[in-house]
């Protein structure tokens, strides 16, 4: 009898971060080791919870929740979220250009499902969150990494993305607040992606799920704010990381620019939204209230709150491990530290990353996961209080003068 074996369109679509370091830190559970895991940016098991206000709304609206909704969703949260693009200056939002989806991950599979033709190239940035490189493989396109350059606090390089730029590329992908570097774009840099895409006729794609979580006085620029009415822009945003419910999953997309142009194509992404019948429904009932009223997000990102603090603990001490060097993340909820590679001549960093967690018992990524050119950076989350996130970058310290020994 045949084997059965997986699609052959899966054959190059990796997903590290929850890829064989987390299998491998299961195995070591079973044994009965306790592993701390600083992976994802899962933020409840680390003692972050909803506001309260979240969830007396979804729990008032259960009730009313048991059936399908609009495959683009319920016309309160579509509102919020247009209201919330007309007061940082796109006026011309509307609740049709708004998809509501099971958190921005489906959103971007869904969009680049409707977008990608097979042989199209979308420019996708080193390092990315790997669902975007996956995703966009998945579709039948060929993902093209233009490097951030980490010498530029991980700013975009954009001589080296306009020079990947072929007669095949379609669109170019940004995600800032970037994830895994923590880097928060300069105004002049999306302004200069933006003229790009529009000398280039590309679409954007703008992962901005970060945006309300920034440091010492960081600004957050909206790629569609500079996009007017000639470049095509999706944004992608949703309530999983500034309102502490990632499992809500509750996401969404906005579609801005030349819509006009984009009308065959904007049909398809609403047939694939029909597909799925619709997102969950009483996590929609959270977008309203958290997009109103007190953004309790602030207290965190300011001095003294836990995110603030925890990132620039976990910065300042891994700075101060021979051989190791970490850009001050700026935004967003992890560091992305460099490992010397004549300090540390690594040749796999997924073999180093499983390395550590045996010896440690501490779990992180490594940064080729994140698709970086090189095996020399891993990414880690700083999410727990100050008094684990010391004793976590402490055991990884100890490894490295192991390794240095």
């Amino acid at each position: 009898m045949r084997p059965i074996v997986q699609s052959q369109k899966l054959r190059h679509v990796r997903y590290d971060v929850r890829g064989p370091i987390l299998v491998e830190a299961h195995r070591l559970e079973a044994e009965g080791h306790q592993i701390l895991k600083l992976n994802i940016g899962n933020t409840a098991p680390f003692g972050f919870e909803a506001p309260p206000g979240i969830v007396a709304d979804m729990v008032h609206h259960l009730a009313n929740s048991q059936g399908y909704a609009d495959s683009k969703g319920i016309y309160s949260a579509r509102t919020a979220v247009a209201q919330y693009y007309q007061s940082h200056g796109l006026r011309d939002t509307t609740v049709e250009d708004i998809y509501i989806g099971n958190g921005v991950s489906e959103l971007i599979t869904m969009v680049l499902q409707a977008f990608v033709d097979d042989g199209n190239e979308i420019l996708v940035p080193a390092p990315d969150y790997p669902l975007w490189t996956g995703a966009v493989r998945l579709a039948g396109g060929t993902p093209v990494h233009y490097r951030c350059d980490e010498a530029n606090a991980w700013n975009p390089d954009l001589a080296d993305m306009e020079a990947k730029i072929t007669e095949k590329t379609r669109a170019i992908i940004l995600i800032n607040p970037n994830n895994p570097t923590g880097a928060v774009y300069a105004e002049d840099t999306v302004k200069a992606i933006v003229e790009l895409a529009r000398r280039h006729d590309l679409v954007l794609m703008s992962d901005e799920i970060y945006e309300k979580i920034l440091y010492d006085g960081s600004v957050h620029h909206h790629t569609a704010t500079y996009a007017d009415d000639d470049v095509l822009c999706l944004t992608f945003s949703g309530l999983s990381k500034a309102y502490r419910v990632c499992g809500y999953r509750a996401g969404w997309v906005m579609v801005s620019g030349p819509k006009d142009r984009a009308t065959d194509f904007l049909e398809g992404l609403t047939l694939l939204a029909n597909m799925r019948m619709c997102s969950n429904v009483p996590a929609q009932h959270a977008i309203q209230t958290a997009l109103g009223g007190y953004q309790s997000v602030n207290d965190l990102v300011a001095p003294g709150g836990r995110f603030y603090e925890q990132i620039k603990l976990a910065s300042k001490l891994l700075n101060d491990i021979p051989g190791v060097s970490c850009i001050e993340p700026m935004g967003a909820l992890y560091c992305f530290p460099r490992l010397d590679p004549d300090v540390y001549p690594i040749a796999d960093d997924e073999a180093f990353v499983i390395d550590l967690l045996r010896a440690k018992k501490i779990l992180v990524t490594h940064g080729t996961g994140f698709n970086w050119f090189a095996p020399d950076h891993f990414r880690l989350v700083a999410l727990p209080d100050v008094d684990i996130l010391t004793e976590a970058v402490g055991r990884i310290s100890e490894y490295l003068s192991e390794l240095r020994a």
